[in-house]
Formats: C-alpha cells, structure tokens, sequence
C-alpha cells in the first residue's frame, strides 16, 4: 500500500495512444474492457469526479494492458479481479489491494499514480497458485518464492521466475542483491518490516519497469517514485528487471492471443 498526494483534479500527465478519441467512458466501460469481476464506486463520487476519473483509469489501464502486451481483457486477470474507486478504502490510505476479497481500490482524491503498482499486488497474488503447486488462498507469489520452489514445467512459469530471480538476487544468483539489502537496512533502521517484505519489493520493481517504458508515460498509472521516500532499484537493476518482465509478459500476451 501507498499513500499519494491529494491531486484527483490537478491534472496527469500522459503521452501514448489515443484510445477513446475524446469520448466519454463509463466505469462500466472500464469493468467491460478489461475484465474486471465487477466495479464498485463509491457513493460520495461527484458526477464531474466520476467523469474524470473513469477517463483517467480506463486510459491507464489501456496503457498498461499496452505496454504488458497483454489483451486489455487481462487486466482483469481471468474475471477474479474487483475494482473499486472511491469505496471500501483504508483509513489514512490512497490505494491498496485486498487479498482476501481480490479487490483493487482507489481513493478517489488520492489514487493517482498507485495503480500499477496495486495492479501487480492483485497480479502477484492470483499467479500464485499457477507459479506453485500449492493453492494458498491469501499468498502473494512473491512470497511464496523465496521459500518454494516454483513449478517450472511450463514455459510462462520459466519466464516469470526469471523475473521474481531479478528483483531478489544479484549476478551469482546465490545472494541478496543492493535493492533487497538496502530495504532490509532501513526496514531495521525503522524497527519495521514492510520496505523488505517480498510482495513490496516485486510491486516496487514491477512499478519502476512501467515508469521506464520509453513509448507511454502515464503519471495516474506510476508517478512520484523519484520523490518519494521509498526504496526503489536502481537504473541497471530496472533494466535488467523489465528484461525478464517484458520476456514473460510477451509469451503470456502471446499465448492470450492465440487462445482468443
């Protein structure tokens, strides 16, 4: 979870594809488009938030689907995944997602620039019973893969377990790399534990990966992570970590395709 600035009408900056033309989207356009399970907005939604927000998150999520390769239906991550925008938040939170209801939520003043990151939590934990043979319920595949051992008979698990080896590991493959040990220090600095936990790291790294895309910037999908005071990899780590998640999503956008 992140907390953002209170920015809702203060303008993002974007610059991709024109998808909508200037038309006008509904959140249930959004809930359509991409797949999503079902989409809940919140009562205290303005009419005139309602308008810019939909425009807002169906463009975001149309670069995201975009610069993952994916079919923009995925997003919604076979139909399991719920949205939520300006309902059933957390206190003191602009964004978070719910693991145990599969929900992805959006403050509506405040949660700008989270989404891809609290998109690859909700990614994160329903790969998890595909990555592993195991089926927890509540598991992020980020966590189950520093203890577990992936099932790797499947080329798409090959691919995405180079990316979980990326985020984690140094060049032996064997230790901790700087990214992992400076969030540790700090988390220790702190007499917390939340910079290190696994699912954070991999949400972090996967949100630089998009921030990196050099066709599509977005600031209400990944913004402020220059400004923030969260750890984040550095420039060589991202390259090499958008290496294995573009491998990864490219054969998953492929065999999406392909079953269409």
């Amino acid at each position: 979870m992140r907390n953002y600035p209170n920015r809702l009408k203060r303008g993002f900056i974007r610059k991709g594809p024109d998808y909508r033309f200037d038309d006008q989207v509904d959140f249930s356009d959004i809930r359509d488009t991409f797949g999503f399970r079902s989409m809940v907005v919140g009562k205290w939604v303005t009419k005139e938030e309602h308008f810019i927000s939909a425009n807002l998150i169906y463009d975001a999520l149309a670069d995201l689907a975009q610069i993952l390769h994916l079919p923009p239906k995925a997003i919604g991550l076979r139909g399991k995944l719920n949205f939520a925008f300006g309902h059933g938040g957390q206190k003191g939170v602009q964004a978070h997602y719910n693991a145990a209801s599969q929900t992805l939520a959006l403050a509506k003043n405040a949660g700008g620039g989270a989404l891809a990151h609290e998109w690859f939590h909700a990614f994160d934990h329903h790969i998890s019973e595909h990555l592993f043979n195991a089926k927890p319920r509540f598991s992020f595949a980020s966590k189950l893969w520093l203890a577990n051992t992936p099932n790797l008979a499947h080329p798409l698990n090959s691919a995405l377990d180079k990316f979980y080896q990326s985020v984690f590991l140094d060049e032996s493959g064997a230790n901790a790399n700087n990214y992992v040990q400076r969030s540790i220090t700090f988390d220790k600095s702190q007499n917390m534990h939340y910079m290190s936990m696994p699912e954070e790291l991999a949400a972090r790294c996967f949100e630089a990966c998009i921030e990196a895309s050099s066709t599509i910037q977005n600031s209400f999908l990944v913004s402020g992570l220059k400004s923030s005071n969260l750890i984040y990899p550095s420039a060589q780590h991202i390259n090499k970590a958008n290496k294995a998640l573009n491998k990864y999503f490219e054969l998953l956008g492929y065999a999406l395709h392909k079953s269409q």
